[in-house]
């Protein structure tokens, strides 16, 4: 496995980071506890020494079965990254969206980044993860009901406390970001970033890169769809975000699928899967620190752990890069 330092932080992380979304089973159609404990400790074993979570994955779920991994895992060889900010137990803060919970119940979802919020989500967090700090605490979206000056500050002290290595941010833009560094030094932004969806190459990536921030990106197999596996009229299950999403149209799938077949015969060069290709493609990229990609059972998260060994040559990566400029998407 690879380490890289995120941001100036000191803290040293797998390249390739254990994304914990789907696992908490919200807006992913739902998850098997026990493989995703087997999943987390697999990419332990194989390299992958961190995790991101957040709350908000299965109100709470996400976090409590990473705490359940732990267990299985020594605490000072791990670097836990979670987050704040959305809220589904409290109407305080600015309406987000309406959704539906893990059994099908209506669930509103709040901006909330105030600082008690901050305080209570911090403490529930540190307890359902099973530890006594967190290495990188991130902001998940920007609160519209609370400065942002506000909200760091919050999290400044709880850094001062050590209940927090590293501040962080998610889907923040450049704006966003500045204003917050006048309060605390930023460690990272995590954004969505995949051969699909490129948009922060514009400002984004130059921007962290001249910082010295460090880009953690996720969705980086948009969330299935650059693993090939997805085929025209592929049915997601229930409270599967995905089956909204422009990126599964069937002509879109169809797109992305020539896509793949062009780059499989250097896959098979490496001999490695789409997927871990498309991995390596991804964490060697100008600014990316960091590929999150999650895994529902232990074989999909050893296979990911192992697309480190992959080495995209500077004219492999313009080969890959031409193909992707050809790429054009429906909306």
């Amino acid at each position: 496995m690879e380490y890289r330092e995120i941001g100036q932080s000191g803290i040293q992380a797998s390249a390739i980071t254990f994304g914990a979304w789907a696992i908490g089973g919200w807006m992913w159609g739902g998850a098997d506890m026990n493989d995703a404990i087997e999943a987390i400790v697999a990419s332990y074993n194989n390299g992958v020494t961190s995790i991101d979570t957040a709350p908000v994955y299965g109100q709470g779920l996400s976090e409590e079965i990473v705490g359940m991994a732990l267990k299985q895992i020594p605490r000072d060889k791990v670097q836990i990254f979670t987050k704040y900010g959305l809220r589904w137990d409290t109407t305080k803060g600015a309406f987000y969206f309406s959704s539906k919970d893990n059994y099908g119940n209506p669930l509103d979802i709040y901006h909330n980044a105030g600082k008690e919020s901050i305080i209570e989500e911090c403490e529930r967090s540190l307890k359902l993860l099973g530890t006594d700090y967190i290495d990188l605490y991130q902001i998940h979206w920007n609160d519209p009901s609370t400065p942002i000056e506000e909200t760091m500050e919050a999290i400044l002290r709880l850094q001062e406390q050590g209940k927090i290595r590293a501040a962080g941010v998610c889907n923040y833009n450049v704006e966003q970001m500045k204003v917050a560094e006048k309060v605390i030094k930023l460690a990272s932004n995590q954004v969505p970033y995949s051969m699909v969806k490129r948009d922060i190459e514009k400002d984004v990536v130059p921007y962290c890169i001249e910082n010295k921030k460090s880009i953690l990106a996720y969705s980086p197999l948009q969330r299935g769809l650059l693993t090939g596996k997805i085929k025209p009229g592929y049915r997601f299950g229930e409270n599967d975000t995905r089956e909204g999403s422009k990126f599964y149209k069937d002509e879109n799938v169809n797109r992305v699928n020539a896509l793949l077949n062009e780059l499989s015969p250097l896959a098979e060069i490496k001999n490695a899967t789409i997927g871990q290709l498309v991995i390596a493609w991804t964490i060697q990229q100008p600014g990316i620190t960091i590929a999150l990609v999650g895994a529902r059972n232990a074989n999909q998260a050893v296979q990911n752990a192992k697309a480190i060994d992959i080495k995209l040559a500077d004219e492999e990566i313009k080969f890959i890069n031409s193909k992707l400029a050809a790429l054009k998407l429906v909306d």
